[in-house]
């Protein structure tokens, strides 16, 4: 459903929805917090590593995408959650997909940090 906003309005307003998407998975999903707790440690780690620029902006990057696919895989399951409490197996095979993609993303930021504190 389209709000008609445009513009400057549409902008501040959607930007207000992804503060409250944020709140939202920080309240409700521990994973989320748990992530940040990573992406707050981790960011200042990296500026007492001898790693180049591009490393370091990688290392924090893959973090941060730690915590965006947190995000998809979170709204996954509260899409399927409000769709029914009954099991499903299109409803497990999406939930167990959606983790995967964080397990993948979480494999990736070891290899990346691996990577760049040991070579």
């Amino acid at each position: 459903m389209k709000s008609g906003k445009t513009g400057t309005t549409r902008i501040i307003h959607a930007t207000g929805y992804s503060f409250s998407g944020l709140r939202a998975a920080w309240t409700h999903e521990s994973a989320i917090r748990q992530e940040a707790i990573l992406l707050l440690l981790g960011v200042p780690i990296t500026f007492f590593l001898d790693v180049t620029k591009v490393e370091q902006m990688l290392m924090i990057g893959c973090l941060l995408l730690i915590i965006i696919v947190e995000l998809l895989n979170s709204a996954i399951e509260a899409v399927v959650d409000r769709v029914g409490s009954e099991y499903h197996e299109l409803s497990g095979r999406a939930k167990n997909i959606g983790s995967a993609a964080v397990f993948v993303t979480l494999c990736l930021a070891v290899f990346i940090w691996t990577f760049s504190i040991l070579f």
